[in-house]
């Protein structure tokens, strides 16, 4: 599967971005999508994850924060981030594996290429 980012920048603390990921797949239907960040100095940790049936999972720092959705349609997963942290600041990394959601990184077998999150205080 061929992941492609977009969406990252810089703002403000309070802000909002929204992250988008567009998959090249035949299965994306059977494909769990998430998003993992990497911050610097520290491991690449998970963010959020969705399956087909739009079951979600969310990771502590971010829930209720961010959103993350897909559309089937258009073989794409966006991430709504609201209420961005400066600790939230990272490198985005859109992640694929397919039919059940995991939280390890280890547990995914596709990846993009990240885009960058910044957030001022």
């Amino acid at each position: 599967v061929q992941l492609v980012e977009s969406g990252g920048g810089q703002v403000q603390a309070g802000g909002s971005l929204r992250l988008s990921c567009a998959a090249s797949t035949r299965t994306f239907l059977n494909t769990v999508m998430a998003w993992f960040r990497q911050a610097p100095g520290k491991e690449r940790e998970f963010v959020a994850a969705i399956s087909w049936n739009t079951a979600t999972n969310y990771s502590n720092s971010v829930k209720d924060r961010f959103t993350i959705s897909r559309d089937n349609a258009k073989n794409m997963v966006s991430l709504q981030m609201n209420s961005l942290k400066p600790e939230d600041t990272a490198i985005y990394y859109c992640a694929a594996r397919l039919f059940f959601i995991r939280t390890t990184q280890d547990e995914y077998s596709d990846w993009g290429q990240g885009t960058q999150v910044t957030v001022s205080s």
